[in-house]
């Protein structure tokens, strides 16, 4: 009998965009339970009980397979890979994807952080800088393939997905620098995968992140 596979989580955090869309791109069913991030998290939300006793941080993702508890992406990523039986995103010489994933996940999130939760004009065109630089590294990496570490999707794409699902948000944030047209044609691909299509927006999704934005500025501004 297949272990159930339950995932904690919710949209608006791309830590959970990440495992969300591996599992779904592997093929593995699974159940999300609705949990918000901290920054997110309306003030009289109740926390599950089983989330609360097994995430230490009483921060998302979490996973849960039969009585295996797990939390923080990257980690469950690897673990994922491991423990389920599915079509693999690490392939057996692993080190060349966990070398870009690692990259991945210091400048594609710092830069969109920075975008983000920019509250002033240096703030942003130094963000707007970085993300720029990830993909023009991007751009590189996709020089002779498809896919960001080789000949077909990997983990690398999981890293690359919520800067993707946000993209539109972060123009509309101050990112003006042109987009690689190859990075942009793998956009297009992996949002068209699987995983793509299971994580992707809907537009209110799409207005109510830009909204909270936009609040977030001008409360801080």
């Amino acid at each position: 009998m297949t272990e159930a596979v339950t995932l904690w989580g919710h949209w608006t955090c791309p830590f959970v965009n990440r495992v969300d869309f591996a599992l779904a791109e592997r093929g593995i069913g699974h159940d999300l339970v609705s949990v918000p991030p901290s920054a997110v998290r309306p003030a009289d939300f109740i926390l599950p009980e089983e989330f609360v006793a097994h995430s230490p941080r009483l921060e998302v993702p979490m996973i849960r397979i039969g009585e295996e508890f797990r939390v923080d992406s990257i980690p469950l990523l690897y673990w994922l890979e491991d423990r389920v039986r599915a079509a693999p995103l690490l392939p057996e010489d692993g080190d060349p994807v966990r070398a870009r994933v690692e990259r991945l996940d210091a400048t594609l999130m710092r830069a969109m952080g920075g975008i983000a939760y920019g509250t002033d004009g240096a703030t942003i065109v130094r963000a707007a800088q970085r993300l720029a630089d990830a993909f023009a590294e991007m751009d590189a990496w996709l020089g002779d393939h498809a896919w960001l570490a080789g000949a077909g999707p990997t983990l690398v794409e999981a890293i690359a997905v919520p800067v993707y699902l946000r993209l539109p948000g972060l123009v509309a944030l101050g990112y003006d620098r042109p987009i690689p047209d190859r990075v942009a044609e793998h956009r297009a691909r992996t949002l068209d995968r699987p995983g793509g299509r299971h994580v992707a927006w809907s537009p209110e999704q799409a207005d109510e992140y830009l909204g909270r934005h936009r609040a977030f500025r001008r409360r801080n501004a």
